[in-house]
């Protein structure tokens, strides 16, 4: 019984995030970080690629490590690490390349653009209460502007 948070970025910076239970995430276990899947999956149209993810305490995946389980890995830049002084290595937890039930978050990219649409009553709804607030701004700058000028004569 796997659970995935997938986040989907595309090629225009957009992302959006879907989750998945059971019987839709079960297709996402076993791949590997760089492969690529059906995109039907979160109800896109396309192929989607696994760039990374993380597990259920944050623990990055790391590309080069061939595995599922966590590894206290000397690595000297990367993932996982960020660059501090020049030659510097450190021993750090990291999770394997390989989607296993244990990981909470998937980092994808999609090969096409995704659509995200508002709903149009809402739109409307956030237009008018923004040109409220500006019209009430007006409106105060206007008030403070006479009060001004009334105290200098």
């Amino acid at each position: 019984m796997a659970n995935f948070k997938i986040t989907i970025s595309d090629t225009k910076g957009k992302s959006i995030t879907r989750e998945l239970k059971d019987n839709d995430a079960n297709p996402l276990v076993g791949l590997l970080i760089g492969q690529e899947t059906d995109a039907s999956l979160v109800g896109l149209e396309g192929k989607i690629k696994i760039t990374g993810g993380s597990d259920k305490s944050g623990i990055p995946m790391r590309s080069d490590l061939l595995s599922s389980t966590r590894k206290r890995i000397l690595i000297p830049k990367g993932i996982g690490l960020r660059q501090t002084e020049k030659g510097l290595r450190k021993r750090k937890l990291l999770r394997g390349n390989t989607i296993s039930e244990e990981i909470y978050q998937i980092n994808s990219k999609f090969d096409g653009e995704i659509k995200v649409e508002e709903p149009k009553k809402e739109r409307q709804k956030l237009l008018k209460k923004n040109q409220r607030q500006k019209l009430l701004k007006k409106n105060q700058r206007q008030k403070l502007l006479k009060k001004k000028r009334n105290r200098l004569t």
